[in-house]
């Protein structure tokens, strides 16, 4: 109900026969406040600009009882009642004419609060005013004006409630990132006998797990943190996989003062799978904190690198928020009272589907274990052109050289010039073109591998066996840009939409002749990336090009459009040539392995030391094609060729 507040008494015939005018007005109605300079309004407005900017000095306040409020007070207490909201104040309107009634106003305002995560929280309240014997309108103030549940001492505060994360899904739509066990490894400094010795135990037994930890397990500041810690405390080291836990149970669960503890954890399939590919899912990180301050806190789970970092916000959810009462009990401590005053429901994450098959992504990963290099291996089902497996060896855990590399192809780039060669009718299969031990263009001596030389041989030869002085000589029948005709044919350059960061190459074009003579058989200026590869290798084995696609859901919004139809006489004799590699060329340590298995080598010089160079190997098996790349790994045959063997040896056949 309105409030009146007594006055003294002043004697006025004029202000008597002014109130005898409202009280008549009175009996029809209330009274719209008047909006000139001596209505309520103008305090009104001050007092909304006062509240935000933290200054009421130009407001007239007095309590509910009319005792007159120093400005500064409730200054202090807006600020105090806003609790944790108190660095973004809200903003503040007037919401109609306030309305009179006898020397009462009541204002109409809305109140709205900017929350983390782009959350508005708006409501409407009144703002109360009396006049005064001076006719000066004077703000009622209680904590009610700030919010109806408000009262004096309380203070509002924010809770945060995660939504449930949302996994990624492999092609038959099962979660790839699961909740797995693990053991964490601890110390407890009240039972270390030797700190030196312990650090060495356990870095000889963190070294023994195979698949070696990447990155390794670094102990450096283990003895300042147990000596920085409570006796009894747990000092956490590492959290290992289960199977890698009980690989060195025996040496280390035996320690003075090592401590264990079982948990689970959101974890891929193994440690490998996938892991530049997926990335990671951690706890924020100061940095994450700093860039998102209205997204992160400490404690919040983030996603770090591939699709983990890349679709954060779908996978994570949205963000449960409640803005609560709190109240300081005893000794001070802000403790809540039960009530909320906003509440905003946490929404689960939305899934993301990939087309990774675990068994192709495991025959990947297998193959890569044992190469101590930087390697990749991408593998590309024929029939849809979906991402089967993107595996990546050591090296830095969320580098995804299978998709982002770009490095000289070297003579695996023989099956994008000789197609373009076929095409222009420039070779056939049976028509000889000379391999001899050099070939020079313009002053640029060019050779073959082991300086080895075949004479004049069927060109299907000098593919098989991978002659670079006969590619040298046929260079200029592909013309300046015949070569990036031929690899934009097979997708190379293309504008790729995968749902994340992939290079899908650079052909070289109207370079000079020796520059052309170099790139027909991948070197030059020419790089590709793993993906782009076995991208190309696909677009062979099916006779048309189709972007490689990774993503379901959310489907990628601008994939590239398939190509044309590659000619089929051109094709045909391509895969035989590469069919031959395996059975009679470079490859042929593969013609054992089970299946039809075609493909072509590949060793690429990277700097201007012929010894230093990577090593590929592409081809395809029934409806599988792939890429493998060792970085610095010398002759293809040593290197990518044996992993293209373990990976076709370890994949399921259909």
């Amino acid at each position: 109900m309105p409030l009146s507040y007594p006055r003294p008494h002043r004697p006025n015939p004029v202000r008597r026969v002014a109130a005898a005018f409202t009280a008549a007005l009175l009996t029809a109605g209330v009274l719209a406040g008047c909006s000139g300079d001596d209505g309520p309004q103008r305090t009104v407005d001050a007092f909304l600009a006062g509240w935000r900017s933290g200054d009421l000095q130009a407001v007239g306040l007095i309590d509910p009882t009319g005792a007159k409020l120093p400005s500064a007070d409730v200054s202090r207490e807006i600020k105090e009642l806003s609790g944790e909201l108190a660095a973004t104040p809200p903003t503040l309107t007037s919401r109609g004419e306030p309305k009179i009634t006898a020397d009462i106003a009541t204002a109409p305002i809305r109140v709205e609060w900017k929350l983390p995560g782009e959350t508005r929280w708006a409501y409407d309240r009144e703002v109360r005013l009396a006049q005064g014997d001076d006719d000066q309108w004077q703000v009622i103030w209680e904590p009610r004006v700030m919010h109806e549940q408000l009262t004096k001492g309380d203070r509002m505060a924010l809770r945060r409630d995660a939504g449930t994360r949302a996994g990624v899904l492999d092609a038959a739509g099962q979660p790839l990132v699961t909740p797995r066990p693990v053991v964490r490894v601890g110390v407890q400094p009240n039972g270390v006998a030797d700190v030196k010795k312990l650090v060495k135990d356990l870095d000889a037994a963190f070294k023994a797990i195979r698949p070696a930890l990447v990155p390794a397990v670094d102990l450096a500041d283990l003895p300042a943190r147990i000596a920085e810690a409570e006796p009894g405390a747990f000092v956490e080291v590492v959290s290992l996989r289960e199977e890698a836990y009980l690989q060195i149970k025996s040496r280390i669960y035996d320690l003075p003062g090592t401590k264990f503890s079982s948990d689970k954890i959101d974890l891929a399939p193994t440690r490998e799978f996938a892991r530049a590919l997926l990335g990671t899912v951690d706890p924020a990180q100061a940095d994450d904190i700093a860039a998102h301050p209205d997204r992160y806190v400490a404690g919040d789970l983030v996603g770090h690198g591939g699709l983990q970092g890349r679709y954060d916000e779908r996978l994570r959810g949205g963000t449960g928020l409640t803005v609560v009462v709190e109240r300081p009990a005893e000794g001070g401590k802000l403790e809540p009272t039960g009530t909320d005053l906003f509440r905003r429901e946490a929404q689960p994450g939305q899934a993301l589907k990939t087309t990774l098959d675990v068994a192709v992504q495991n025959a990947a990963d297998g193959a890569l274990r044992a190469e101590p290099r930087r390697a990749s291996l991408v593998a590309v089902r024929i029939s849809d052109s979906t991402v089967l497996a993107a595996a990546n060896g050591p090296g830095p855990a969320g580098e995804n050289l299978a998709f982002t590399a770009q490095v000289p192809p070297g003579s695996t780039f023989k099956m994008v010039s000789t197609l373009g060669l076929l095409d222009r009718g420039a070779v056939t299969l049976d028509g000889p073109v000379a391999c001899p031990k050099t070939f020079t263009v313009d002053g640029r001596s060019f050779k073959n591998s082991d300086n080895f030389e075949l004479g004049s041989v069927p060109f299907r030869t000098d593919f098989a066996k991978s002659c670079n002085t006969a590619f040298a000589s046929l260079a200029p029948k592909l013309g300046g840009d015949g070569l990036a005709a031929a690899g934009r044919a097979l997708g190379l350059e293309g504008q790729w939409d995968l749902g994340i960061d992939a290079f899908t190459g650079k052909v070289s074009a109207n370079g000079s002749p020796a520059e052309q003579a170099a790139a027909s058989f991948g070197q030059g200026t020419t790089l590709v990336s793993p993906l782009a590869m076995a991208g190309a290798t696909a677009a062979v084995a099916r006779g048309r090009f189709e972007q490689p696609k990774l993503l379901t859901d959310p489907a990628p919004a601008k994939p590239a459009p398939a190509g044309e139809q590659l000619k089929p006489e051109s094709v045909a004799a391509l895969r035989a040539m590469m069919r031959e590699v395996v059975t009679s060329g470079t490859g042929s340590t593969l013609k054992d392995v089970p299946g039809e298995v075609y493909g072509k080598t590949g060793t690429a010089e990277y700097d201007d030391n012929p010894a230093h160079t990577h090593a590929w190997f592409v081809g395809w098996r029934g409806d599988v094609a792939f890429a493998v790349f060792v970085e610095k790994g010398g002759a293809s045959t040593a290197s990518a060729v044996p992993i293209a063997e373990r990976f076709l040896r370890a994949l399921p056949t259909t």
